[in-house]
């Protein structure tokens, strides 16, 4: 499952929970960077056709 950081709670309920990494002391790799943006496209793509089927009004 693959989250954004409000759901921080979820990986003691979900053990296969996935969410962005970020760290004070290490700077992130390039992977690591390359998997949060391709993590955030998903999550605004998903919210932004979640809330287009939400307010869709039939005529």
């Amino acid at each position: 499952m693959i989250t954004d950081t409000g759901y921080q709670g979820i990986q003691k309920i979900h053990n296969n929970s996935e969410l962005p990494k970020k760290n004070k002391k290490n700077p992130l790799t390039k992977n690591d960077k390359k998997n949060n943006l391709n993590r955030c496209k998903r999550f605004g793509l998903r919210f932004n056709l979640i809330s287009g089927i939400y307010n869709f009004e039939l005529p």
